[in-house]
């Protein structure tokens, strides 16, 4: 069973950093996506950033434009966790944000920023930036 718990969300100032965490618990890192993602009330579900992982391991990485530069992406894998480092914060990143995975089915990234694809969830973190 696959399970995903975010962590690291809080309220900090705009220009700060946060990082946000992910343990994945049997899942496997082949053929899928994974991704964070952030969703406002009242708004759609957007990407923030994605890993495609093909057969040998990560293909590529992928950000949204309005985080390009400042977020990173990255997987400890002998930590099974996934991590998003977040650095000049704006008030507008404010926000839920979820970590996210695919099953391992995708033969390519093509849809990796699409929030329908994606068949785990976890719970969610809430980060908020003041001004």
């Amino acid at each position: 069973q696959v399970r995903l718990v975010e962590s690291g969300g809080g309220s900090v100032q705009a220009g700060g950093s946060l990082r946000l965490s992910c343990a994945a618990s049997g899942y496997t890192y082949r053929s899928a996506c994974v991704g964070w993602f952030r969703q406002g009330s009242g708004k759609e579900r957007e990407r923030v950033a994605s890993i495609y992982f093909g057969v040998g391991g990560i293909y590529g990485i992928y950000y949204d434009d309005s985080v390009k530069g400042r977020f990173t992406f990255s997987q400890d894998n002998t930590k099974n966790t996934l991590y998003l480092q977040m650095n000049s914060l704006k008030p507008e990143d404010t926000d839920m944000y979820y970590c996210a995975a695919t099953s391992s089915d995708r033969r390519s990234s093509a849809s990796c920023y699409v929030a329908s694809v994606y068949k785990y969830w976890g719970q969610g973190t809430q980060v908020t930036v003041s001004s």
